[in-house]
Formats: C-alpha cells, structure tokens, sequence
C-alpha cells in the first residue's frame, strides 16, 4: 500500500487529469530551446538601426573558436550587435528566466497559481535599496544601485522569514500575512524617499518600470552565476516539489523533509529574482503568466514544468524588451509596461477561473 502510493505521489493530484506524454514533453524542452536561440539571433537584427540577419550570422560566426570569417561589414555594425544588442538580449533572457522559475516555486509552495516573485516583499525591498542608491551623492552611485538594491531583496525576505517562522516550521499562511505586511512598510518608505528625491525622480521611476536600456557586459556576467546555479538547484528539487502539492502531512509521511526543501526554495527563488531585478528594475507578470500558461499547455508535474517556464520565460522577455525599444523608436518603453500590458489581462482571467473554482 505505501508503495503504491509512493508511486502515486510524484504527481500532483491534478496530474491524473493530463495523460502522461513525456516524449512530448521533452520535445517541447527541446523546441522552446531551440526557439529560444532563434529569437535571440532574430532580435539582434530588429532595432533603430537594421541589420540584415546574414550579417547577424556573420558577426557572430566571425567570434567563434576556429572560425576565420573575413569582415564584410562596418565596425559600427559590429559594435551594435556585440556591445549593445547582445548584451541587452542575454540580461533580458536570464531575467525573464528568473522570474518565470521562480514565480513557478512560488506557485508549488504556496499551491496557489496567483503566487509571483514578489509575493513576500522582494520587489519592495529592492526598490527600497534601489531608491536609497539614486539619493546617494552622484561619486557614491556607480555599482550601488544594483549593489544595494539585492542587498535589500535579500534582507526583506530574511526579515519576513524571521517573523513567519515557529520553531522550526514556516507556516505559509503566516509567511504571506508577514511579507505583505512588510512590503506595506517598505513601499511606504520608498514612496517617501521619491517625494524627497528631487530632480532624480525621474531616475527612480524609470528604474522601477523596469529597463534593460543601460545593459553592459558587466552585469550579464555579475548576474548569470546566480540564475544559472540558481536554476540548476531548482530543477533538482522538481520531484520533491511534485510530492508537496499533495500536502505537507502526506509529503512528509512519504520521506519528504518539508521545511528543508521550502527553506531551500525560498532562498534559491529569493536569490535569483533579487539578481534579476536588481540591474533592470521591478519587471512584473511574467512570474505570473509563462508559470500558468506552461501549465495550462504542458500540466503541473514540475519536472516539465520548471526547464519550459525558465525557456518560455526567456523568450516572453526577449520578445517584451525587442517591442518596448521599437514600437515608439528611438524613444523606448519601460519594458515593465510591456509586461504589465500583457500580463494584467492574463492577471484577471486568473482571478475569473479562481473565482469559478471556489464558488
């Protein structure tokens, strides 16, 4: 009989709806992938300035090992695909991969497809940290933004876990009331910070929006050890994930050690959205939407779901930043309202079906 229901425990209970198609399954990691280099290489011809995508695939073959590519195109050319577009891409890619992997933790650990990134103050600790950057004196600002405001994610969410935690369980219920309670507070001290912030308000508003328009090499390699690492230790924990959303007394009837693996998921998704957004700003909805849409597609077993949201992740903000610097070029959008364009409509159909589902 418990061997039975170990079997039976590798799935959530909605699981048993969906047939089992893994080779399916597999292919659409493999596809979204693929498709994810695809995008990568169409975007870098799309801008203010168009490059043909031979020249593309020219510039980029010409920087490979043991090729010899004989340049047929200007050094500007080159400059604007390498320095300016590439950059951009990769750091748009690994946000949008953060944010979509740990928004689909959130979801697993709270069974709440509502759940995002920002559920137990993450955004408002970095903004917090961000702001107090912006009101530094100009010779203190450079690298203090970002430094500051993943001090901030971090230090937020320790403090909401301090207070949630009894003994050593973290009650879930008590971790959400605990970070929208300290959100409240934080976002009251933000907002006081920008009244008082003077001619740099514009800065700070910008930097809240979310942009990728500064995008240098520098922060891609700064932040890309986290989301990698980061990720890699999230889908390592997609089984025990899976076993969770039956419920923490049956998870921990079938060897699953709860509150480490939660203390662990917490930290690993409090760690790679504060990386993520402590260069580009408070991105939303996409830890909503690419979470939810994988699953409505694929199902809930986290063993697909987590590699297909990181890929779809990576693609939806690839695809959000392209439009929010051509659709008004050469001025550019916050790609955060690109987003929050796309994704409140999302939002609210969510909570339509939520509200079908409970009455």
């Amino acid at each position: 009989m418990a061997l039975e229901l170990l079997k039976n425990a590798t799935l959530p209970k909605t699981a048993t709806i969906y047939p089992i198609r893994w080779r399916s399954r597999i292919y659409a990691i493999v596809g979204l992938a693929l498709l994810l280099g695809i995008t990568v290489i169409v975007t870098l011809a799309v801008g203010s300035t168009h490059i043909p995508f031979d020249t593309v695939w020219h510039v980029l073959l010409a920087k490979l090992p043991f090729t010899h590519a004989e340049p047929t195109w200007a050094s500007t050319i080159e400059t604007i695909i390498l320095d300016i577009r590439l950059p951009r891409l990769l750091l748009a890619g690994l946000v949008g991969a953060a944010l979509a992997i740990a928004g689909a933790t959130y979801q697993g650990l709270f069974r709440n497809p509502l759940a995002d990134p920002y559920l137990i103050g993450v955004a408002q600790g970095a903004a917090l940290g961000a702001v107090i950057g912006f009101i530094l004196p100009i010779s203190w600002q450079v690298g203090s933004i970002p430094l500051l405001a993943f001090t901030g994610a971090i230090l937020a969410v320790a403090i909401v876990y301090s207070i949630a935690r009894v003994g050593k369980t973290i009650p879930t219920t008590t971790l959400i009331l605990a970070g929208v309670a300290l959100g409240a507070f934080l976002a009251a001290i933000t907002s006081y910070l920008m009244i008082a912030s003077g001619d740099k308000l514009h800065g700070i508003i910008s930097w809240l929006l979310g942009t990728f328009s500064l995008t240098n090499w520098w922060q891609v390699t700064m932040v890309a050890p986290y989301i990698f690492v980061g990720t890699i230790i999230i889908w390592l924990h997609a089984r025990p994930l899976n076993v969770m959303q039956l419920d923490e007394e049956q998870a921990k009837q079938l060897g699953i050690n709860v509150e480490q693996v939660k203390l662990i998921l917490l930290g690993v998704a409090t760690m790679i959205t504060a990386a993520a957004v402590c260069f580009c700003g408070i991105i939303g909805f996409v830890g909503i939407i690419i979470p939810h849409t994988v699953r409505l597609i694929w199902g809930p077993d986290h063993r697909f779901l987590l590699p297909l949201a990181t890929f779809a992740g990576a693609i939806f903000l690839i695809l959000a930043d392209t439009a929010a610097r051509t659709m008004l070029a050469p001025t550019e959008i916050p790609v955060g309202v690109i987003t929050a364009f796309l994704g409140a409509p999302f939002f609210l159909y969510l909570l339509r079906q939520r509200k079908r589902v409970i009455f």
